[in-house]
Parts: structure tokens; C-alpha cells; sequence
């Protein structure tokens, strides 16, 4: 064997050994990778103060042992700038070169912010990387040289889609290493979030789940890794003007042209989530206000009381029971999809009585066996068509007006129960942009597609502002109530 062998098989030897004492340290590895300070590097002498915060969060968590069944769950919300594709260039190339078999997936909101930046700031620091030739890069893939790990380390990149979900559901990676990205998490449906979830159950294995992104939505799972879910999710959101990286005198021109509090600089600049989306129907400065507020019924004994029920489409649907009078709405009954028409309507009738309901208003997409139901107890039950005319000429449909209404009834001091399910589809509510100006929802089976389940509770609270309802009085309510041939009779009486 020559010297040059030699030296050359001493310094990969060097190199392996180096690599792996930074295994749980990916901060010092990223110092350890490239050469800082020196031609693209000029000027850097390492990471940003929140990348650098970022990189040792992973490092300590990975130390305390995060191989014994916790998942290792890290979100970034910032303004623009700060080097969010650098740092998920450093985690895939550091999960790759520290440990062998290395599984993963980088996905983002779109395929063209994986190719053009994701990927693209991916080429450059491989490029930089000191251990480049241990692993090839092409334009979808990093992966091992060696021939038989090609398949078994490497990290894909892979655009999301609810119709090939195998890629997130195949990160199985046992008793190793999996790593999972999401660039620009906001715009990334709940739906893949939580295929992606149930794919990372392995025990004995490190798995590190970083999202990133502008929080440019306040719905949705990103929003809730900062929210609801903040429990599980170790998260930070980084003001643009503490960057290194961007550039001040356009952030503060942007800052004296929106103002310091408007949704643009909250996103673009400071790392924050708007008060309210861009496709957002309700405000949620309006909702949180509705959330879980107490109002006395005695304030409302004047307004009728408007009964709802929206029926379950489909399997894991559910049947929802409502009940509004002025600005208070309830939740009377929740039931999985129960397709027994007589069951339901016998179920209706009996809280009608005891509630003593003015009205009662159905969903007709799944309702008309309902109503046929009640109709053999007398029931005066009305079938409402979403899809049907909008009496508001600014609304496309009913679905729209009654959207609508719920929208100027929360404005105007409405209250909801605190319910979680409902909160999040009134928060999940958006429209679809119209040249002519009138309010379009989505349709609902794309709201299931995005948020994970269809807006049964919030159909129920729409559906008690299908019709203005006027309060009966005993008799009318007496009558409402008999079967058919008394209620003609009662009626006679009244004439």
C-alpha cells in the first residue's frame, strides 16, 4: 500500500471519528462542517444566535435521550430572512453524516419552494460541506455512495399530496434515526401533519421533527404547534429585525408604511401570526371573544329559541345537535353517523318539548329522511339547502349567507361553548376570491381535506340563521307539538 493510501485512508478514518463524536451535537458539527469565515463564509463566523439556540435545543434533547420513544419537535415561526433554509440545510446534512442508515423527508407548501429555495440553499452548503463525498445529491434525493445504503440512508425530498401520502407513512426507521422537515409548515394541510404523526411511532429511535415558516395562517396545525399543541412542540418564533441576515432599511420601511401592529409586519417581520389570514372568513379576535362566554338565558327570554340538526355525510362524520336563542348558542348533542332516520327524528322531537323550540331547522343534504320522520309525529321540521339561493344578493348560496350571519352575530357579542372542535372550524373557515365580489366558502369536502373533519358543529350554529323566527306563543307551541289530525283540530279551535 502506497503513503498516499495511507494518508488517505487515515484521514477518512479521522474524518468518520470525527463526525460521530458530534452525533448528539449537531451546533458543533455545523461549526466542525464548513469553513467559516472563508470565501462564501467570508464575514460568518457561524450560525445565527437563533439558529444557534435552535441547533443546541436538538443537541440537548438528543443527549438526554431522546432515542426512548420521545419525538424531538421543534417549529419556527419568523419574519423573512433569517436563514430558515440554511438551517434546514445543516440538519439534513448533519442527521445524514453522524450516524449511518439515516432515514428522511423534507416537504414544503409547494414544489417550487422545495426546487427553488429548500433544495436550491441545500446544493450550496453540500457544496461547502467537508464530507460531501460521502453522500450524492440529485435533485429529489441525498443519499449514500455506498451502493447497498443507497436505499436505506438517504432523505427524499418529497412535494405533499393527499393522494400519495406512502412517503410520509414509510419514515419506519427502527432503532436508528428519522428526520422530518416541513418548510413553510403554514401552508401545509392537516391532513399531511397528521399522516406524518402516526408514521413516527418507532421505539428506541431518534426522531426529529422540525416545521418551519412564516406564520402567515393563525389557523391550522402550524398555528397550533404554538397554540394548543405547544405542550408537545418545543417552539420559537424570530423577529427579522434580530437577524444578522436581513436587510434593516427595508424592514423598517415597511415598518413606517403598514405600522408596527399590522398583520403584514406581524408576518413578514416579527415572527407572529396574524390577527386574521387572508382566506379567513372570521375574524379571531371575534371568535376568542365568543369562546366560551357566559350569558345568562333569563337576558334572552324574548328570542325563540331556533333548534338545529346537522346530519353526519359520511362514516366518520358526526350528527350535530344545536340550539340558539339571541346571542347564545349551545351544543346539545353530539353522535357518531347514525343513519336510523326514525331513532334521530323520535331523539329531536324529545328535545324540541324540552326545550320548547320555535323551530327546528335540517341540514337537506342527509336530512329529508328526518323530516319525513317528524312529519308522522307532526313535527313541522324545514329542510335547508346550502348549496340552495342566497336571499343576500352578496353571497353566493344559503351556506354563505348563513355564514355570513354568524360572522355579524359573533361582531355583535355572540357566545359559544368552549368547544375546541368548534372553535378551530370557525377559526378554519375561508372563503375563495370572486371577480364579482360575492362571499364564496369553500366547499366542505375541502375543508375535511384540510383540516382533518368536516365542520359539522359550526353547520349546526349556521343552521339557526337559515330563516328569521318569530317566538310562538303556548298555544302555537301547544299545537306545534300534537299529530297531525289533532294539530288540524287545535287549529280549528284557534279559528
Amino acid at each position: 500500500m502506497s503513503q498516499q493510501a495511507a494518508r488517505k485512508i487515515s484521514y477518512e478514518d479521522q474524518l468518520i471519528l470525527d463526525n460521530v463524536q458530534y452525533t448528539h451535537d449537531p451546533y458543533s458539527w455545523v461549526l466542525f462542517a464548513f469553513e467559516w469565515g472563508v470565501g462564501e463564509l467570508a464575514g460568518f463566523d457561524g450560525p445565527d444566535e437563533w439558529q444557534e439556540e435552535l441547533l443546541k435545543s436538538i443537541g440537548a434533547r438528543l443527549e438526554a435521550g431522546a432515542d426512548a420513544g420521545v419525538v424531538i419537535q421543534e417549529a419556527c415561526a419568523s419574519g423573512h430572512g433569517v436563514g430558515k433554509s440554511a438551517v434546514v440545510a445543516w440538519l439534513i446534512l448533519w442527521a445524514m453524516s453522524t450516524i449511518t442508515d439515516c432515514k428522511g423527508v423534507v416537504t414544503a407548501n409547494t414544489e417550487s419552494q422545495l426546487k427553488t429555495k429548500t433544495w436550491a440553499e441545500l446544493a450550496k452548503w453540500y457544496r461547502l460541506c467537508i464530507c460531501k463525498h460521502w453522500f450524492t445529491l440529485t435533485a429529489t434525493a441525498l443519499f449514500s455512495v455506498v451502493p447497498e445504503h443507497e436505499k436505506t440512508w438517504r432523505i427524499d425530498m418529497v412535494p405533499w399530496s393527499e393522494r400519495n401520502t406512502e412517503a410520509f407513512a414509510g419514515l419506519h426507521n427502527k432503532g436508528k434515526r428519522v428526520l422530518l422537515i416541513f418548510d413553510e409548515g403554514s401552508a401545509i394541510p392537516d391532513a399531511i401533519w397528521q399522516v406524518a404523526e402516526g408514521a413516527l411511532t418507532d421505539e428506541h429511535t431518534e426522531i426529529i421533527w422540525c416545521a418551519f415558516g412564516n406564520p402567515t395562517r393563525n389557523t391550522g396545525r402550524f398555528k397550533d404547534c404554538f397554540g394548543k399543541l405547544k405542550h408537545r412542540w418545543n417552539g420559537r418564533q424570530v423577529d427579522s429585525r434580530t437577524s444578522r441576515l436581513t436587510n434593516k432599511v427595508q424592514i423598517e420601511a415597511w415598518i413606517k408604511d403598514y405600522g408596527i401592529d399590522s398583520d403584514f409586519v406581524k408576518v413578514r417581520v416579527r415572527g407572529m401570526f396574524p390577527a386574521m389570514s387572508a382566506r379567513q372568513f372570521i375574524s379571531l379576535i371575534d371568535i376568542d371573544a365568543a369562546f366560551g362566554k357566559v350569558l345568562h338565558s333569563q337576558q334572552f327570554a324574548f328570542a325563540p329559541k331556533i333548534l338545529s340538526c346537522d346530519p353526519a355525510w359520511e362514516g366518520d362524520d358526526e350528527l350535530v345537535i344545536g340550539l340558539r336563542q339571541g346571542l347564545s348558542f349551545r351544543i346539545l348533542r353530539v353522535i357518531p353517523k347514525n343513519d336510523n332516520d326514525i331513532y334521530i327524528a323520535t331523539l329531536l322531537a324529545a328535545i324540541e318539548d324540552e326545550e320548547k323550540a320555535d323551530a327546528v331547522f335540517i341540514d337537506g343534504g342527509y336530512g329529508t329522511g328526518i323530516v319525513s320522520a317528524g312529519k308522522t309525529m307532526g313535527r313541522s321540521w324545514r329542510l335547508v339547502w346550502f348549496g340552495g339561493e342566497s336571499t343576500d344578493p352578496g353571497c353566493l348560496n344559503k351556506r354563505a349567507e348563513m355564514a355570513n350571519s354568524v360572522k355579524d352575530w359573533l361582531k355583535s357579542g355572540g357566545a359559544i361553548p368552549a368547544d375546541q372542535i368548534l372553535y378551530d372550524e370557525l377559526c378554519g373557515e375561508e372563503v375563495v376570491p370572486r371577480f364579482d365580489g360575492k362571499i364564496q366558502l369553500e366547499p366542505k369536502d375541502a375543508f375535511k381535506k384540510r383540516v382533518g373533519w368536516s365542520p359539522g358543529r359550526l353547520d349546526s350554529l349556521r343552521l339557526t340563521f337559515a330563516q328569521p323566527v318569530v317566538k310562538l306563543s303556548e298555544q302555537e307551541r301547544f299545537i306545534a307539538s300534537q299529530p297531525q289530525k289533532e294539530a288540524r283540530y287545535w287549529r280549528g279551535q284557534r279559528h
